[in-house]
């Protein structure tokens, strides 16, 4: 999986096409990632302990990695994701204008 934790992606179809974000979780065994602000559902959470608040949350739900793609950070755009090998590291490179990711 070439989306990491902590990447900017955008979100190239479904209900929130178009919109950027955060890749809070990734879920590689899965192939699913959770982007920040991005498949936001409705969650009604019961009071678990004494003093705490139940109520209806928001949260992020995960959507399949295929359907979100890179950002690079010189573009600005979405890219395609290639590799370089520099020694024995493997570093991701954008596919466009070759920019270290």
């Amino acid at each position: 999986m070439k989306i990491k934790k902590d990447d900017k992606v955008i979100v190239l179809s479904g209900k929130d096409k178009g919109k950027q974000g955060k890749v809070l979780i990734a879920d590689p065994k899965g192939l699913k990632v959770v982007v920040e602000g991005v498949n936001v559902a409705t969650k009604h959470q019961k009071p678990r302990k004494q003093g705490e608040e139940g109520g209806i949350i928001k949260v992020e739900t995960p959507i399949y990695v295929s359907k979100v793609q890179l950002v690079c950070p010189k573009c600005g755009k979405g890219v395609r994701v290639g590799y370089k090998m520099d020694g024995d590291k493997k570093i991701r490179v954008c596919k466009k204008c070759g920019a270290e990711i």
